[in-house]
């Protein structure tokens, strides 16, 4: 799969945690050059808009993000 396009620009990855090592690295791997559409961050911001996306929301949240996404269509 194509790396994320979202990846340069992503605040998750701007101060928060490493892409090079650890569990910044898996995440990478996994959602940002694996599959972007199970990254909770990316589902967010796809459906409701960047601005929902606060940066205590890890990638792999994606319990919340549905919660978030379903909330929002009531």
């Amino acid at each position: 799969m194509a790396t994320c396009e979202k990846l340069p620009k992503c605040p998750f990855y701007q101060g928060k945690m490493s892409v090079e090592s650890g569990l910044g690295k898996m995440y990478k791997t996994k959602y940002c050059e694996g599959d972007k559409t199970l990254c909770a961050r990316y589902m967010i911001s796809t459906k409701l808009g960047p601005q929902y996306v606060t940066d205590s929301i890890y990638p792999n949240m994606t319990d919340l993000a549905n919660k978030m996404i379903a909330e929002a269509k009531k």
